[in-house]
């Protein structure tokens, strides 16, 4: 499984990293990926998700049903 986001698909971003005398080398910065187990009402049942730290935050507000639909993904297969 690659590292993205199953909610918002949040991946990796390239990056120079700068030194002091202002060198730039490429560098990956990652997702902060968390494995989550939420509560999904509709189907009675917990489902298991990957989710950036900012989608935990958006899915407490938002809730699952709402960014499940807005991502496309159905919540049956997981």
């Amino acid at each position: 499984m690659s590292r993205r986001c199953q909610l918002t698909g949040k991946k990796a971003n390239n990056a120079f990293a700068v030194s002091h005398s202002h060198r730039r080398t490429k560098k990956l910065q990652e997702v902060n990926l968390q494995w989550k187990r939420v509560w999904w009402s509709e189907g009675n049942r917990w489902v298991k998700l990957r989710l950036s730290t900012k989608a935990i935050k958006t899915l407490e507000k938002k809730g699952l049903n709402a960014m499940a639909k807005e991502a496309g993904i159905n919540l049956n297969k997981l």
